[in-house]
């Protein structure tokens, strides 16, 4: 690999259209690989993003996303990616991806980074034993057509689905401000009954701004009586999707909006041509994980890692994906959830994002 040459190549530079192609034709590529993320959160959290760039005789093998996010007093920290579940090196070997992270381990210091942390899947499947309390991503392959889709489902699943549609609810794919703004009360409302900070509505704009211009977006909304009860938002990235924030209000759980929501979302995908749908992350075995597993999909282990501002590795194997407890913070954070579910509505949509620009979960 000593014959490959590497550059940064900055958000305001030309190139990373290239880059958002290749993310688009390889098979591991995300919607988080794009270009359009990087923006976003540079836009609404003020993490410049770069991308550390591999080529050969000039011909692009590869590429490491990179966003520095900065805390207060401390040095920036090259996430790649933040707020997501995956990021890493994409690229056309698995020894130019090495090659990618072994540079940006060595850069480190020169950039005055405090650190560097890789969001990577597992690249072999792991038996049930070793997957045991282990964040995965949940991945569904699905077929050509919706019909096809919902043939695949056991007859319990296709039950639910229309019992949803018998409650009296329905299912939209909206675009535009009022969607973004309707998508955005719901999920408010359901992170303050999770007791977890928001993103700030100026994240979503960001987002909807930067994947809308490629049309590599969607948002569903589910509704009673006219009302939005539920939405989920989707990233495409070529025949690929993953749906980062889907949410519901709890007083309609009872008529099935996640049912229906889902459903709803996975058959789009299938009329537009994706063939791979990413659930999001879960810990394996746990409530959210088998609401995943029951649509068919199947987990793949996330490979976190993380070194210092020298480069040297924080851990001898990947890190635990945080939230998947032990320790003082798992202690203490009934408690605060249980503070925050009690704040108004408006404090919580203010304070939260000032707090969730650090939470880079």
């Amino acid at each position: 690999m000593n014959d490959l040459e590497f550059s940064y190549l900055s958000l305001d530079t030309p190139g990373n259209d290239a880059l958002d192609a290749f993310a688009r034709a390889h098979p591991d590529g995300s919607a988080y690989h794009l270009a359009a993320w990087r923006r976003a959160v540079a836009d609404a959290y003020g993490y410049q993003g770069q991308a550390l760039v591999a080529r050969r005789d000039g011909q692009l093998l590869g590429f490491l996303p990179l966003s520095a996010v900065k805390r207060p007093l401390g040095r920036p920290r090259w996430i790649s990616l933040p707020f997501c579940d995956l990021g890493g090196p994409l690229a056309e070997s698995p020894q130019v991806s090495q090659a990618l992270a072994a540079r940006a381990r060595m850069d480190i210091g020169g950039a005055r980074a405090s650190g560097l942390e890789l969001r990577c899947s597992h690249e072999d499947a792991l038996d049930e034993a070793a997957l045991a309390g282990r964040k995965v991503r949940m991945l569904l392959s699905l077929p050509d057509s919706a019909a096809a889709l919902m043939q695949s489902y056991p007859p319990k699943l296709r039950s639910q689905v229309r019992k949803a549609e018998k409650n009296g609810l329905t299912s939209e794919v909206a675009g535009g401000a009022s969607a973004v703004a309707e998508f955005y009360d719901v999920y408010s409302r359901n992170m303050r009954r999770l007791g977890s900070p928001p993103h700030s509505r100026a994240w979503f704009d960001a987002i909807h701004r930067h994947y809308s211009a490629a049309g590599d977006m969607l948002i569903v909304i589910v509704r009673h009586d006219g009302k939005a009860v539920g939405a989920g938002w989707v990233l495409l990235c070529g025949d690929k999707a993953v749906i980062p924030w889907a949410s519901t209000l709890a007083d309609y759980n009872p008529l099935a909006p996640n049912m229906l929501l889902y459903w709803t979302i996975q058959s789009q995908l299938c009329e537009r041509g994706v063939r791979q749908f990413d659930f999001g992350r879960s810990t394996y075995g746990e409530g959210t994980y088998k609401f995943k597993k029951q649509w068919g999909a199947l987990p793949v282990a996330l490979d976190w890692r993380e070194w210092d501002g020298q480069g040297v590795a924080l851990h001898a194997a990947p890190i635990a994906v945080p939230g998947a407890g032990g320790g003082i913070k798992s202690n203490l954070r009934p408690m605060i959830e249980s503070a925050w579910q009690k704040l108004p509505l408006a404090v919580t949509n203010s304070l939260g994002p000032r707090l969730r620009r650090y939470i880079t979960l």
